[in-house]
C-alpha cells in the first residue's frame, strides 16, 4: 500500500502525537447513510475526499447506499485503494410525500426523530453487524448521525461518530423561523427528540469528532464527559482554482448547493424575498443563478417569478462560480462547516456570507469575505462588491492563499487519522 506524502505540521490543540507515517495501518469500517458518489453535496465531499486520503495508508471497507439514478459502481471506480465498497439501494421519503407522513407517524412511537427513523434502513444494519461480527476491524466510523441507528447496538468494535453537523440544531433553527403553528410544534418535538438521540450517539461512541471548534463546544455542552475532538474543513485545492480563460460577468451573483436540503432553500427564498429587491433597487439588471440539484416545484416558481436562474443538477460547478462577480451565502440555517465557502475562496472569488453560513469557519470579515445578517446589510455588501472590482480580487487573493496555507484535503485526512488512533489508546 502507498503511503500519503503529508507536509509535517505540528498538532493542533486536543490532538494526540502524530503516531508517525510507520505505525501499522488501521483496519477500518466506513458506514454512511446517503451514498457518497456524485460529489454534489457538502457532506459527501468531506467524507469522500477524507475517505480517499485514508486510503493510501490504512485498509478501509466503505458500506453505503445509494439512490435511483445514481451509479454505485462508480463509486468503486473513484475510491480504488479502498478495500472493499458495499452500497445498498435506498430511497429515503420525501418530505410532504405519503411515505415521509407515515414515517413521521411511526417516529412518534419511538426516540428517533422522523430523520433518523426514514434512514434506519434493517437491510444496512443486517450488513453491517455481519460486517463488525468478523472481528476484523480496529473501529467502525459512524458517518453522520443517520449512520448510528444502523450501528448494532452489541457491536463491540470501537465506534467513532463523525458529526458533520449538530443536527438538532439546524431543526431549532427551523422551529424557531416557523411561523405557521401546527409545523412550528412538530418542528419542537422533532428538534428535541434529535438533541436527545445526539446525546446518546455521543455517549454511545468511544470518540466524536465535529467539523469546526463551535460545533465541538456544543456538542460538548449537550454531552459533558464525553471524547469530543473537531477537525478543519478542507478544499480540494487542484480541482478548485480560479480558470484564466473565463470572462466575469460584473453584474451576476451565484449560490451553489443542494436545492432538496431545506436550509439551502429557505436560504434561496430569503435571498429573492428580502434581498434582491433592494439589490435591484440599484442594479435592475443583477444575474442571479442558484446551481443545485432538485430544486421543488414551488422553489422553481419563486425562481421564475424572481427572474433568476435555477440550474438544476450540473456536472461541474466550477464554471458558475468563475463566471459570476460575487459568490452568496444568505443561510440562515444550518450546521457544521459550509464547504461552498471555501470552494469560492479556492477560485479566489470574493463571498458575501451571513454569520450563520460562515459558522464554525476560522475567516476575518473584511480580509477573507464580507459577513452581513440583516438584509439591507447585505444588499449593500453585495452592491460594494459588485461597483469595486478591485476589493473583490483582494478579497479572492487572501482567500486562496489562506486556503493553501492551511486547508488541504491532506491535512484534513492526517487530523482524522490522529483520532481514530486516540480512540484506540
Amino acid at each position: 500500500m502507498a503511503l500519503l506524502e503529508l507536509a509535517s505540521t505540528p498538532a493542533a490543540p486536543g490532538l494526540v502525537a502524530d503516531a508517525g507515517d510507520h505505525a501499522p495501518p488501521l483496519r477500518i469500517a466506513w458506514v454512511k447513510v446517503g451514498g457518497l458518489w456524485p460529489l454534489n453535496t457538502g457532506g459527501r465531499l468531506r467524507s469522500f475526499n477524507i475517505i480517499r486520503e485514508l486510503s493510501y495508508r490504512h485498509q478501509l471497507t466503505v458500506i453505503t447506499t445509494y439512490s435511483p439514478g445514481e451509479d454505485a459502481a462508480a463509486l468503486a471506480v473513484q475510491l480504488p485503494r479502498v478495500r472493499r465498497v458495499t452500497a445498498l439501494p435506498y430511497t429515503p421519503a420525501k418530505r410532504g410525500s405519503a411515505r415521509f407522513i407515515l414515517a413521521l407517524m411511526q417516529s412518534w412511537l419511538t426516540s428517533l426523530p422522523v430523520d433518523l427513523h426514514k434512514n434506519h434502513i434493517s437491510e444496512l444494519e443486517r450488513q453491517v453487524k455481519a460486517l463488525l461480527s468478523s472481528g476484523e476491524f480496529d473501529l467502525c466510523v459512524a458517518d453522520f448521525l443517520f449512520a448510528v441507528p444502523n450501528i448494532p447496538p452489541t457491536t463491540v468494535t470501537p465506534l467513532l461518530f463523525f458529526a458533520h453537523n449538530v443536527e438538532y440544531q439546524i431543526w431549532r433553527r427551523l422551529c424557531h423561523r416557523e411561523r405557521r403553528l401546527l409545523r412550528r410544534a412538530l418542528l419542537a418535538i422533532e428538534w428535541r427528540k434529535m438533541r436527545a438521540y445526539e446525546r446518546r450517539a455521543c455517549r454511545r461512541a468511544g470518540l466524536c469528532v465535529a467539523v469546526s471548534e463551535d460545533d465541538r463546544r456544543l456538542l460538548g455542552r449537550d454531552s459533558p464527559g464525553c471524547r469530543i475532538r473537531d477537525i478543519p474543513t478542507g478544499v480540494d485545492l487542484d480541482y478548485f482554482h480560479a480558470a484564466a480563460d473565463v470572462d466575469e460577468n460584473p453584474l451576476e451573483v451565484v449560490f451553489t448547493g443542494s436545492m432538496d436540503w431545506h436550509p439551502n432553500e429557505d436560504a434561496v427564498r430569503y435571498f429573492i424575498d428580502s434581498i434582491l429587491p433592494l439589490i435591484r433597487e440599484k442594479i435592475p439588471q443583477l444575474a442571479v443563478t442558484i446551481v443545485g440539484r432538485n430544486p421543488s416545484a414551488g422553489m422553481l416558481e419563486a425562481a421564475a417569478a424572481a427572474g433568476i436562474r435555477l440550474s438544476g443538477t450540473v456536472d461541474d460547478v466550477r464554471p458558475f462560480i468563475d463566471r459570476a462577480a460575487v459568490f452568496i451565502v444568505p443561510l440562515r440555517v444550518g450546521g457544521g462547516t459550509r464547504l461552498k465557502i471555501y470552494e469560492a475562496l479556492a477560485m479566489a472569488k470574493a463571498v458575501v456570507s451571513t454569520r450563520v453560513g460562515a459558522e464554525g469557519l476560522p475567516l476575518t470579515d473584511g480580509d477573507h469575505l464580507l459577513i452581513a445578517d440583516e438584509p439591507r446589510r447585505f444588499a449593500d455588501a453585495v452592491l460594494s462588491l459588485l461597483d469595486d472590482p478591485a476589493r473583490r480580487r483582494q478579497l479572492g487573493t487572501s482567500g486562496r492563499k489562506l486556503m493553501e496555507e492551511q486547508y488541504s484535503w491532506q491535512r484534513v485526512a492526517r487530523h482524522f487519522e490522529n483520532h481514530c488512533r486516540e480512540l484506540l489508546q
